[in-house]
């Protein structure tokens, strides 16, 4: 699967307000995450170490102690068991996140609907 078209693939909730993709390859997970204006990703962790990317909108973002706004092109790194989340403000958002190892619980999601190719 080395060209992926996103729009060819279901969404996932895993929150209200939240729809994710989460194409993944041997050793990463890419996520394209669409939030609602409003839409919160509770504070969790877990031990996949995280990068993305705010397309669009602003996201509130917490990460460890530190939270900031973020708009369209911040750029974040998360390390793995780090306590985060995010909230979409001022209106909807988009972010693009990778993880690696690729996250178990989301392909697990990402299987249910997508047959593996």
């Amino acid at each position: 699967m080395p060209f992926i078209d996103i729009n060819t693939i279901e969404a996932i909730e895993p929150v209200p307000g939240c729809r994710m993709r989460t194409p993944y390859g041997e050793k990463l997970m890419l996520s394209y995450l669409e939030m609602d204006e409003g839409a919160v990703v509770p504070l969790h962790d877990h031990p996949h170490e995280q990068g993305g990317m705010l397309i669009k909108g602003q996201v509130e973002l917490t990460i460890g102690d530190e939270t900031r706004i973020c708009e369209a092109g911040s750029l974040f790194i998360i390390p793995p068991n780090t306590p985060h989340k995010a909230v979409a403000v001022n209106g909807p958002a988009v972010v693009l996140d990778v993880f690696s190892p690729v996250r178990e619980d989301y392909a697990e999601l990402f299987n249910k609907y997508i047959p593996p190719v």
